[in-house]
């Protein structure tokens, strides 16, 4: 029978609440019951371009002490392309201050992060720092 009590011809069904998680690697698992409370989920996740600024350090890291060769070969190990990787490490470009901002950026709370990697990738364009900061403070004073 179905919810409205009507035959379905196929049988008994069996009813259950379920809702979708993250399982391992993120994937989405079909979980049996209600979901959790809002409160108990834990923190908000980190903004997207705070991950992107720690995965240029950790790349960097890799490639001085040898564990990859180069660029090339972290964009082969991570299925990207290379001008991806590329566009990743010129994060390495920005003004020390800059990547310490971005990189304790506060946690996202709505559904956007509050700065776009599209925005720092105009700071990066700058070639000096003191340009680059310019930069930086007129995209803040947007999204602020």
């Amino acid at each position: 029978m179905t919810p409205q009590g009507h035959r379905t011809g196929r049988g008994p069904t069996v009813q259950c609440k379920v809702h979708f998680g993250r399982g391992a690697k993120g994937r989405k698992e079909m979980e049996q019951g209600d979901p959790p409370e809002p409160s108990s989920i834990g923190p908000a996740p980190v903004t997207r371009i705070s991950r992107l600024m720690a995965l240029a350090i950790r790349f960097d890291r890799l490639v001085r002490e040898g564990a990859v060769r180069d660029y090339a070969d972290l964009a082969r190990l991570g299925h990207v392309t290379r001008a991806r990787v590329t566009q990743i490490m010129n994060l390495l470009n920005l003004a020390p201050d800059i990547q310490e901002e971005i990189l304790f950026l506060p946690r996202v709370e709505g559904a956007r992060d509050g700065v776009s990697e599209r925005q720092v990738r105009e700071v990066v364009a700058e070639v000096g720092w003191g340009e680059q900061r310019k930069v930086w403070q007129g995209s803040r004073k947007v999204n602020h």
